[in-house]
């Protein structure tokens, strides 16, 4: 009996150990782990740059041999009535074999224009992660501010109920006028309709989060300190201009468009090739045998034919299309310029926006969090004055309402500096996968299919049929407003736990 009654109670411990223990809590980090691997635009993204890596091959099989074989079968349904040796019917059947020499530089400037462009999606795919990731701070912040801020209100109407039933009990003795009951039921009104639009933004905010990440959002945990935040914009801007993955993009697109530029000149080149072909024929015994003369007595029904030399194409007039062609080239190097210049703009904007935006949303929350707690204090100070008639009921709404837009502009301040901290470190090419640490998997490799398809010649081949790596997310419930009891002993307020402030049932109001 002593041992059962051990194990009972080590059952019961543990049991109460786990339900102490938020349920689903969830990570900042564990949710960019799930939408690293789940993201559709993401893995749509990566599906993008292995299709531009097949541009390589694609643009060197231009320089490889080239081999084919052709079949005719011909019936010859009315023939010269004085062509006694005409066939009735014949079978050809040719091999041919070209080996490019010489093509004006077209090869070599196409594939080196396909590995640039290789090396610029892979930017553009480090920039898409970036943006992903990025939305899924903002919609994490989002969730966490907007069950604040639900949690706020509720407690809000909580304690307006309370004021508004005290406030009637007062009228009903005379200590208050009807216009203090007027007032405490308009301001709970007021309140019950400022929860509701709170409770639509956070269901908002949750599904958003789910179209993100993939999954319901839990219980959310506060998220990490951001490292390696720069001390000022200019030094934000010089790591930006070297990391940024969208202006590494538009330069290596614009390096591209060089290679175009030899490309098109290429085609008013000559071009040189080695060529060979066999052939045979066979009349299928439809030419009848000759009865004298040279050749009497043979079978003239088939024969061979073996040819090799070269092919020399030299342009001398194409109506016009080779300088057009490289006339539009070079426009399109002057726009892929020009798109460099804005993306370093965009970028260099980005940058001192995100860190001015964080640096203010930091003394915001310095400031708040000064407001919040005089407001604390304010608040008592009226209630204890309205206990002995110095304030009125008007006065106790007040300072209600001014400790919950304190608390309101605090929680909103946090999320701001978070998420424009993060979308600092994304202009600074510092917001992806390899600089996070992500747990949840080997990271995605996108040099590996370029190393796996660039030297491949063989014609028949392929990934087999595409299957969808994203999670869907029909199946994920419609998310509620339910919230959890507050944690931040800032955006609680002890007072209105105080029966005796709350109703202030003292003296009559001096209103």
């Amino acid at each position: 009996m002593p041992r059962t009654a051990h194990i009972r109670r080590l059952f019961v411990s543990v049991a109460l150990i786990y339900s102490a223990a938020p349920a689903q809590a969830e990570t900042l980090r564990e949710a960019l782990a799930k939408a690293y691997n789940t993201n559709p635009t993401l893995t749509g993204q990566r599906a993008t740059l292995r299709a531009t890596d097949e541009n390589v091959p694609i643009a060197r099989a231009a320089g490889l041999p080239s081999a084919n074989v052709t079949g005719d079968y011909t019936e010859f349904v009315l023939n010269a009535a004085n062509n006694f040796l005409a066939p009735q019917r014949q079978g050809v059947a040719r091999a041919n074999v070209s080996v490019p020499l010489y093509l004006g530089g077209q090869v070599r400037n196409s594939v080196a224009a396909a590995r640039t462009r290789v090396e610029g999606g892979r930017a553009t795919l480090r920039s898409t992660e970036a943006d992903v990731f990025t939305n899924v701070v903002a919609a994490y912040m989002d969730v966490i501010r907007d069950e604040a801020i639900v949690g706020l209100n509720t407690q809000n109407v909580r304690v307006l109920d309370i004021n508004l039933q005290a406030s009637r009990d007062r009228f009903q003795v005379g200590d208050l006028t009807r216009t203090d009951v007027a007032q405490s039921d308009a301001r709970l009104a007021l309140a019950r309709a400022q929860l509701q639009s709170a409770q639509a933004q956070l269901i908002t905010s949750r599904e958003s989060y789910i179209q993100l990440v993939g999954s319901p959002p839990g219980v959310l945990e506060a998220p990490p300190t951001l490292p390696h935040l720069p001390d000022s914009p200019a030094s934000a801007v010089t790591v930006a201009i070297e990391n940024n993955p969208v202006l590494i993009a538009a330069a290596k697109e614009r390096d591209a468009t060089r290679y175009d530029v030899g490309v098109a000149r290429a085609t008013r080149l000559p071009q040189i090739s080695a060529v060979g072909g066999a052939g045979y024929t066979n009349y299928l015994n439809s030419i009848p045998q000759s009865g004298g003369g040279i050749g009497a007595g043979s079978t003239p029904n088939a024969n061979k034919a073996v040819q090799a030399g070269l092919s020399l194409t030299l342009p001398i007039f194409q109506g016009g299309r080779p300088a057009a062609q490289v006339r539009q080239a070079e426009a399109l190097q002057s726009r892929a310029i020009e798109s460099v210049t804005a993306a370093e703009r965009n970028v260099i904007a980005q940058a001192r926006s995100s860190y001015a935006t964080w640096r203010s949303s930091e003394q915001v929350i310095q400031s708040s969090e000064t407001a919040v707690n005089a407001n604390k204090l304010s608040l008592e100070g009226v209630r204890a004055e309205n206990s002995v008639g110095t304030r009125t009921i008007l006065d106790i709404l007040n300072a209600e309402q001014e400790l919950l837009n304190s608390q309101v502009t605090l929680v909103t301040a946090r999320r701001d500096a978070y998420v424009a901290g993060f979308a600092l470190l994304a202009a600074m090419g510092q917001a992806e996968a390899r600089n996070l640490g992500l747990d949840g998997g080997v990271l995605y490799d996108p040099v590996a299919n370029y190393q796996r398809v660039r030297h491949k010649i063989w014609d028949f081949g392929g990934d087999g049929e595409p299957v969808p790596v994203a999670t869907r997310t029909a199946q994920s419930p419609a998310q509620d407003a339910h919230v959890q009891p507050q944690r931040d002993p800032l955006l609680d307020t002890p007072v209105d736990r105080n029966p005796a402030l709350t109703t202030g049932m003292a003296a009559p109001s001096r209103q």
